[in-house]
């Protein structure tokens, strides 16, 4: 999932050559350019706006790891130091803040 900054036709080339669904909004500069066109400017990429609300949740959650320092600067080498580092980083939250 991306924001409309990633909206290119490089990037969803990119992801249509690996299989990978896209859920980016296209900008409306680049729909009125695609009209412009008519039928030489070519289908317009699928977006599913269910999919792209997900997208919220999981920018929130990585904006409430961030506020810890050592999971924003990742000091920690090992992958599986930095891995528990995230896992207490996430308890603290889930204490702090939890879901009724």
């Amino acid at each position: 999932m991306g924001d409309k900054a990633y909206s290119s036709k490089g990037n969803h080339a990119y992801l249509r050559r690996r299989r990978i669904k896209a859920v980016i909004p296209i900008k409306k500069d680049q729909a009125a350019s695609r009209r412009k066109l008519g039928s030489a400017g070519g289908r317009p990429p699928a977006f599913d706006p269910e999919a792209y609300k997900g997208r919220n949740t999981v920018e929130r959650c990585f904006n409430k790891l961030r506020q810890f320092r050592a999971v924003a600067m990742r000091f920690d080498k090992r992958v599986r130091i930095y891995q528990g580092t995230i896992d207490v980083a996430s308890i603290r939250i889930w204490l702090r803040d939890p879901v009724p």
